[in-house]
């Protein structure tokens, strides 16, 4: 007995389709892909340059302590000692290179201190968390803590 395939017409029309999806794919690649990529890796080489043209935000910690030695010295030993003073005052290098105008601006203290302390469940335990309806409504913390050095 003899086998004959007689439906190879869909065989050939998913080849078509197939071949017609491969196809589509390099074209829309060859399109969407930049030609720099891959230069560097599986990145873009034109990144780099991007990112070297942007304005620089931060200033840094050590500029801050070039001005500011005082808050530095009240901040050492205390528990916010480790952290940057951008973190709460936001980016600083306009006002470091002297191109501001009078001084920047204080954070809302209550909110920055939200932030980093409104009780969380995926925070460490011995991190100090509050809930701010328990522990104080409204006001601003630094009415009771000093930010730069709070007492627990």
């Amino acid at each position: 007995m003899k086998y004959r395939f007689g439906d190879y017409q869909h065989v050939l029309r998913m080849a078509g389709i197939f071949a017609l999806g491969t196809t589509a794919f390099f074209v829309f690649r060859a399109v969407m892909v930049p030609k720099d990529f891959g230069v560097y890796g599986h990145y873009r080489a034109g990144a780099l340059k991007d990112n070297a043209d942007r304005q620089i935000q931060y200033a840094g910690h050590a500029a801050c302590v070039d001005c500011h030695s005082e808050i530095q010295q009240m901040r050492s030993g205390g528990k916010h000692a480790g952290i940057g003073c951008e973190s709460c005052h936001g980016p600083l290098a306009r006002h470091a290179a002297g191109q501001m105008s009078g001084a920047p601006e204080k954070p809302n203290n209550r909110d920055t201190c939200l932030r980093c302390h409104t009780a969380r469940p995926s925070k460490p335990a011995g991190f100090p968390q509050i809930i701010p309806a328990d522990h104080a409504r409204e006001g601003a913390c630094t009415a009771c803590h000093p930010a730069h050095n709070p007492k627990v």
